[in-house]
């Protein structure tokens, strides 16, 4: 049998090339940065070439590790694959699912019932680190994702399409006096991290296309700026259909003219995922139910 190398070399080689940063990868192996360096490092000396270019304390993949990413990953997924399949027979079924939490919890989990009465042997391990795409193969089999757009590579099915809110508290744009959108100068507006360019949409909508709040607040979770709007913190832009799903007695919208979101859910997984029979079964109910 020829020479491998160690599996764990392989496996920190992907998650870096995949992730982009060493220190998110250390991170998801639950590895300090010296000891995910040492495992490049291993793989580096086994093939004897480098294969990520240092740039003070970057990593970024070189035209080797392009080549070998491009012939390793489909070997992991289909070993990987294997084992899951062997795991699984006769027994339960496992998904790992990547999911934005305000989704997770408004649209997602409340009809999970439904399909746990349908294939009781089907288990969902539920991961909510945002940007769930780039973990498809090693962390999660596939994921909903709130983009403009989707990889091509990937398989990807549009879950809807929205509207855009301004949202605050009703007693706090009350006591703020606000009635039109110019009145924003005065106060502060909170923007999803993944979503920058909703505002933009947003404003040119509205007729105010160079229109300046106080301050942009960047926030990475819906869950959050939700409860920041209805404290008062400021007025969240963000998918109307998040604030009809909150029904929460504290906020309001404000102004009524509907705005296109650039942005929708996406189901989304690597193409040969659909051949797991956890994946094509929540991918088919999902499509179904309407979630």
């Amino acid at each position: 049998m020829r020479r491998l190398p160690p599996l764990r070399s392989l496996e920190a080689f992907l998650r870096v090339a995949k992730l982009g940063s060493a220190k998110a990868a250390a991170s998801e192996l639950a590895l300090s940065p010296p000891a995910l360096s040492r495992r490049i490092k291993g793989l580096e000396d086994f093939i004897g070439k480098p294969l990520f270019d240092r740039r003070a304390q970057a990593m970024v993949i070189n035209a080797d590790g392009e080549a070998l990413l491009a012939a390793v990953e489909p070997a992991m997924d289909a070993m990987a694959e294997a084992v899951e399949e062997l795991a699984g027979r006769g027994g339960e079924y496992r998904l790992r699912l990547g999911v934005l939490p305000l989704f997770g919890t408004q649209r997602l989990i409340p009809k999970l019932p439904a399909l746990r009465k349908a294939f009781p042997k089907l288990h969902i391990d539920v991961d909510t680190s945002g940007h769930a795409e780039n973990l498809l193969g090693d962390v999660v089999d596939a994921a909903i994702i709130i983009a403009a757009e989707v990889d091509p590579k990937l398989y990807s099915v549009r879950l809807d399409s929205n509207v855009v809110y301004a949202i605050a508290s009703e007693e706090w744009a009350k006591e703020q006096d606000i009635k039109t959108p110019s009145d924003l100068t005065k106060h502060t507006v909170m923007v999803h991290s993944d979503m920058p360019m909703i505002f933009d949409a947003w404003r040119e909508a509205m007729g105010e296309p160079r229109l300046k709040p106080l301050a942009i607040d960047h926030i990475d979770s819906g869950p959050l700026m939700l409860e920041a709007a209805a404290n008062g913190l400021g007025v969240a832009i963000m998918h109307g259909s998040h604030f009809s799903d909150a029904r929460d007695p504290r906020l309001t919208r404000l102004f009524d003219k509907e705005v296109e979101s650039p942005y929708s859910y996406w189901f989304v997984c690597r193409p040969r995922a659909l051949r797991q029979r956890a994946v094509k079964i929540f991918h088919d109910w999902l499509l179904k139910s309407g979630v």
